[in-house]
């Protein structure tokens, strides 16, 4: 049986947020709405740009309302994802070490164009997909499988950050592994039922080669 790792992408790999942040702002002062806080924006991310918009804006917006934010807001972000986002500490030399054992891929709730115009500059080589019309975003297991099936993997371990992270393995039927230096704490993954942690990137090779000894 061959082996992949899948890596969520936002508070797994990349420190994604400050570009999310003046992205989402940006289309909210376009259409007149308050601007939000590095803080809120934290709790918003994870579930998909559209749901990300809907929190963004003020309580009772309108199905219409959240799509004409997220319509300036896709492009915007597209464009300008790249100014303030850089891997967390650790991660360039983790991955490069991880792949010398297992195949590679990156799993992302963002928009696609957005998920490889970050990954093309930050992780060349390695397989990665977003969200788009044929591909569901997680917890939807689709994004798993099309990603195990492109890196020639049968199964994975499944590496992110979020609540959203683990309900995606959960419904692909793979063990996920938790880290702790993301968007969520260890309280609120811990509460949705996370069993296998990570503190630190320059562990995660050791802690993955562990897991997947053990059986998975």
């Amino acid at each position: 049986m061959k082996i992949g790792i899948l890596f969520d992408l936002d508070g797994t790999l990349l420190d994604t947020l400050e570009d999310i942040l003046a992205a989402t702002n940006y289309a909210l002062s376009v259409h007149g709405y308050p601007s939000r806080t590095l803080a809120e924006l934290r709790r918003f991310v994870g579930n998909g740009a559209e749901n990300q918009i809907r929190l963004s804006l003020p309580e009772g917006a309108s199905p219409e309302e959240v799509q004409t934010v997220l319509a300036t807001y896709k492009p915007y972000y597209t464009a300008h994802c790249q100014h303030f986002t850089r891997p967390y500490e650790g991660i360039p030399q983790a991955l490069a070490q991880i792949s010398r054992k297992y195949p590679l891929a990156i799993v992302s709730n963002k928009p696609d164009a957005a998920v490889k115009a970050l990954c093309a500059r930050e992780f060349p080589g390695i397989f990665a997909l977003g969200e788009s019309p044929d591909c569901p975003r997680k917890p939807d297991p689709a994004m798993v499988r099309k990603a195990l099936a492109a890196i020639g993997a049968d199964t994975c371990v499944f590496v992110g950050d979020s609540e959203v992270d683990l309900l995606t393995a959960k419904n692909a039927g793979v063990p996920c592994l938790s880290v702790l230096w993301g968007f969520r704490d260890r309280e609120d993954l811990e509460k949705a039922g996370a069993l296998r942690l990570c503190q630190d990137p320059a562990e995660l090779p050791q802690v993955l080669d562990s897991l997947i000894s053990s059986g998975l």
